[in-house]
């Protein structure tokens, strides 16, 4: 099974070159104010039960200007006649790396990583408060690192700065090499999800899609982005459903959403398909409206277009549909609302998506519906469009129809923003109704 999608992939793209990240870090410093001092800290390792932890994701902040991906790193840039990078990290210790892997140490990491000057964690102390003795304005973000909270906050008089002000905009353009890795890794969650439809079969467990689409990251040296939701009949009426124990039987839609990383790049897929293959009158007719809400969406992804674009075109679509559907008994305006939040709202919860890189929803603006971002489209923005339906049996909130009673469908795509209109990263993973019939249980 695995070797199949190997086949279908083709080479995994290099790593971010160091030179690209020479570049960020000379962008990122010619943004900052004059005497300020910028503290990059790593994500903490978290507590999973006891002495047991879960497995680290360095921090994307630290990773995006240095590539650094090991444990407690700390990148301070200052300036020392030019803008330096000084990478903090562990020193070697055979006895800890006997216990928990090897560490590149203080020599390692100066030949391995794109920085002008490394340095022990150990010393990390002394060289911040030298450092911060005269500065003005120091760049850093809280509760990362307690060691390094209690050293700025000794130093100063005032409140850090967010670097995130800065990054976040840098981070939204995605380079040329960016993309290629977005692509792999849209192109490995892709032949996952298609796996999983093919392995489908009455009487499976939610777990064990799970299972296929999970196992299909680590056959290739991956990792999932986000948790995999994968809610069947009236799970898939619950937005972040996670529980994945429930068994799948004949007459249900199954909805996952899962994506995975490739150096740290998500991709992020939805797809909702009848575990027995046939969709039913009823299903077929609310996932053809949610098929073309989001080709809708997809098509309003155009550079110079406002960020609420594809949230408008997904919005009237559903709202029109479920008019004609009879499911809303009411005027188009009474539907969308004078702000989009009408009566649609009751089944289309949630934004039509979000901006999609280093993070899953990534830096740089709001999601999709959320007016207080008003960015423009611009080639190199990444974003997921996925509108939904939701229909959820134990909602005692809304009256719903037997008829629609125990239907959810999302379907969820990654797409590129070019000068020539959208490109659809997610290409590969099958969303039409014949496509997805023919494929599901085809093993």
């Amino acid at each position: 099974m695995y070797e199949r999608v190997t086949s279908a992939l083709g080479t995994r793209p290099a790593a971010i070159n160091h030179s690209e990240m020479r570049q960020r870090q000379q962008d990122f410093c010619a943004e900052m104010t004059k005497g300020s001092v910028a503290i990059i800290t790593n994500n903490p390792v978290g507590i999973r039960s006891a002495d047991v932890h879960h497995r680290h994701r360095f921090n994307s902040y630290l990773h995006y200007l240095t590539g650094w991906h090991g444990k407690e790193g700390v990148a301070v840039f200052h300036h020392d006649g030019e803008w330096k990078c000084r990478l903090f990290v562990r020193p070697r210790d055979i006895k800890m790396e006997t216990w928990n892997g090897r560490r590149p140490g203080v020599e390692g990491a100066l030949t391995g990583w794109p920085v002008d000057e490394t340095e022990s964690r150990d010393n990390l102390k002394e060289n911040l408060e030298e450092l911060l003795n005269d500065v003005e304005n120091v760049y850093h973000i809280h509760g990362l690192d307690s060691d390094v909270d209690e050293i700025v906050e000794l130093a100063l008089q005032e409140d850090s700065l967010n670097p995130g002000e800065i990054l976040d905009d840098m981070r939204v353009i995605k380079s040329e090499a960016e993309v290629a890795l977005m692509q792999y890794s849209a192109d490995l969650a892709s032949h996952a999800h298609v796996e999983a439809m093919r392995e489908c079969v009455l009487g499976m467990g939610e777990w064990h899609m799970q299972s296929i689409i999970e196992g299909c990251f680590l056959f290739h040296q991956s990792q999932w982005a986000y948790p995999s939701i994968v809610g069947s009949g009236d799970n898939a009426t619950i937005l972040h459903y996670g529980d994945n124990n429930d068994v799948m039987n004949d007459g249900d839609l199954v909805l996952i959403d899962a994506g995975c990383e490739i150096d740290g790049y998500a991709s992020d897929i939805t797809r909702t398909f009848p575990v027995n293959g046939k969709f039913t009158d009823a299903q077929r007719d609310i996932y053809e409206l949610v098929l073309k809400a989001q080709i809708a969406g997809i098509e309003a992804c155009q550079a110079g277009s406002p960020w609420s674009a594809m949230h408008h075109a997904t919005s009237r679509v559903l709202a029109a549909g479920l008019i004609e559907l009879g499911i809303l008994d009411c005027s188009l305006e009474e539907a969308l609302g004078e702000d989009f939040d009408g009566q649609y709202r009751e089944y289309f919860m949630h934004g039509t998506g979000h901006f999609l890189g280093l993070d899953v929803h990534d830096v740089g603006g709001g999601r999709q519906g959320d007016e207080e971002s008003e960015r423009i489209l611009a080639p190199g923005m990444v974003i997921t469009i996925e509108p939904g339906l939701y229909f959820g049996a134990w909602r005692d909130d809304v009256e719903i129809d037997s008829k629609w009673s125990g239907i959810g469908v999302r379907i969820e795509d990654d797409v590129l923003v070019t000068e020539d209109g959208p490109v659809v990263l997610t290409a590969k993973c099958p969303k039409e109704i014949t496509e997805i019939e023919a494929l599901v249980g085809s093993n």
